[in-house]
């Protein structure tokens, strides 16, 4: 039984190269570049650094086996068995695998063992069951003949994903990627890519034949720009900033590839003055600080009704103040480091800047130790909206809370955002919660939780925070293309 000082075993590093048509390559180039952990900033190991030469060869390999592989033969239910061996091996390794993804982004053991990789292998479960459930439909139309459609897969996939949650965001790209039929190219993050890398082993293993996944490491302007402009490339599924969102918009356009992006928030969580304030901060605290506060759905503007605002600002301090920071693999750690230095010393000067511009800083606002990205919990006070703190993705375990009084007031200042990914209200008043339901401008509502993910579920944003969905059968159709059949009737 885990001890408050028990930690997880050191797992394996198995795999650094590029996974390219079913075997394991060097980059063309020969260069490679370090991936750091953030708990004690020492190397890992040396990945290879792939570009546009091992992006040719993964689309070429993509390309054949979609086109003449077993792949595109293979009946869909097949495919799905595929996919749940792989969820299978995924669980399988669950202890390896959460303290490799601890060791390479930071996030607490025990985040990632009881809810990452849970969540990436209900997602390949459920997509799973999806892949002989994708038909079309029989359409009567006038005159003597029979028309109906068909859902085929889109074809080669060029996928782009960011370090917060390597293994889950793998599995929510490649569960309807798979279902669909489609075969891919993904590019993980340079901070994280280990577990996304041992992933393509375990589709290897799992019988997915060659060609159909293929993983290359590698920076953004480099493997990431050859992935979008690719004219061999059918859609690129991306999920990070929207100001490299719009730039892959701008070069994709040359071809009209398919785009989805899942992009960043600055989240309003509402705490009405009826709600439970126990509930409530404890769920804000989470909502917020959770993954060390690096989740594009961030509660990171806590607006609270000024009748409750002390006595629940109180209650978030003591929080705060106890919320546990240390070495990622023990198992009584609650906050780990952020993911890389360029990380840490952006959230450090949003802090800077709270205090510069006038914000009251309860808690925190300090690094932690001297050896790694650690920053303490930080809750600010008599935020405006005007401050940079409560108008930027910080990204970092920073918390604004502002004030409201009057109900359409809040609404509107909640709204007063470029992005609209999450919302959140805390509040008995059934009444109440359906209409900030209906007027916050958010793809994801959570009244009375926080972070409430489910496979079946759709997630994606209004405005600048993305383009289509992840997830539910929302997700899948952006994988499929319709085909309209009308055969003449004699």
């Amino acid at each position: 039984m885990a001890t408050a000082s028990a930690t997880a075993a050191l797992p394996k590093i198995r795999h650094t190269e590029c996974f390219i048509g079913g075997k394991w390559l060097a980059a063309a180039s020969g260069k490679t570049f370090p991936t750091i952990n953030p708990a004690t900033e020492e190397t890992l190991a040396d990945v290879a650094e792939g570009d546009a030469a091992d992006i040719d060869l993964a689309v070429e390999a993509a390309r054949e086996a979609f086109e003449n592989g077993p792949w595109g033969r293979m009946d869909a239910r097949d495919r799905g068995r595929l996919m749940y061996r792989l969820a299978d091996l995924i669980e399988g390794e669950i202890d390896e695998l959460a303290a490799l993804e601890s060791l390479d982004n930071g996030k607490p053991y025990n985040d990632a063992r009881t809810a990452d990789i849970p969540l990436a292998v209900d997602c390949l479960r459920y997509y799973a069951g999806f892949a002989d459930k994708i038909h079309g439909s029989t359409i009567p139309i006038r005159g003597n003949y029979f028309t109906y459609t068909r859902k085929e897969p889109v074809g080669v996939v060029g996928q782009i994903i960011p370090w917060n949650f390597p293994m889950l965001m793998t599995a929510w790209k490649w569960g309807p990627a798979l279902a669909a039929g489609c075969t891919l190219i993904m590019k993980p993050a340079e901070q994280t890519p280990l577990t996304c890398l041992r992933m393509a082993q375990l589709a290897q293993d799992a019988g997915i034949p060659d060609g159909v996944i293929n993983v290359v490491p590698g920076y953004g302007p480099t493997a990431g720009g050859a992935i979008v402009k690719h004219p061999g490339i059918d859609k690129v599924a991306f999920t990070g900033e929207h100001r490299t969102a719009q730039l892959i918009m701008q070069n994709a356009s040359q071809s009209l590839k398919r785009l989805t992006f899942e992009l960043g928030g600055k989240s309003p969580n509402v705490v009405a003055a009826d709600a439970d304030l126990d509930a409530a901060a404890a769920g804000t605290h989470f909502g917020l600080f959770f993954n060390q506060g690096q989740c594009c759905c961030a509660g990171s503007r806590v607006f609270v009704d000024e009748r409750v605002h002390d006595e629940f600002v109180g209650k978030l301090k003591e929080l705060a103040a106890n919320r546990k920071l240390g070495s990622p693999l023990a198992h009584d750690t609650e906050q780990g480091p952020q993911v890389d230095e360029a990380q840490f010393n952006k959230i450090m000067s949003y802090i800077d800047q709270g205090n510069r511009e006038g914000a009251n800083c309860i808690v925190g606002g300090k690094r932690f130790g001297d050896i790694g990205y650690f920053v303490e919990p930080t809750i600010f006070e008599g935020v405006t909206d005007s401050m940079a703190i409560a108008q930027d993705e910080i990204f970092g375990p920073v918390m604004s809370v502002l004030k409201y009084k009057d109900w359409d007031e809040m609404i509107q200042r909640a709204n007063a955002t470029c992005f609209g990914l999450a919302a959140a209200i805390w509040t008995r008043d059934i009444t109440q919660a359906h209409e900030y339901a209906r007027r916050v401008r958010a793809g994801t509502v959570w009244v009375n939780c926080y972070d409430v993910f489910d496979a079946a579920a759709p997630f994606g944003g209004f405005k600048m925070s993305g383009h289509g969905r992840e997830l539910g059968e929302d997700g899948l159709r952006p994988y499929t293309e319709t085909k309209t059949v009308t055969i003449k009737l004699d």
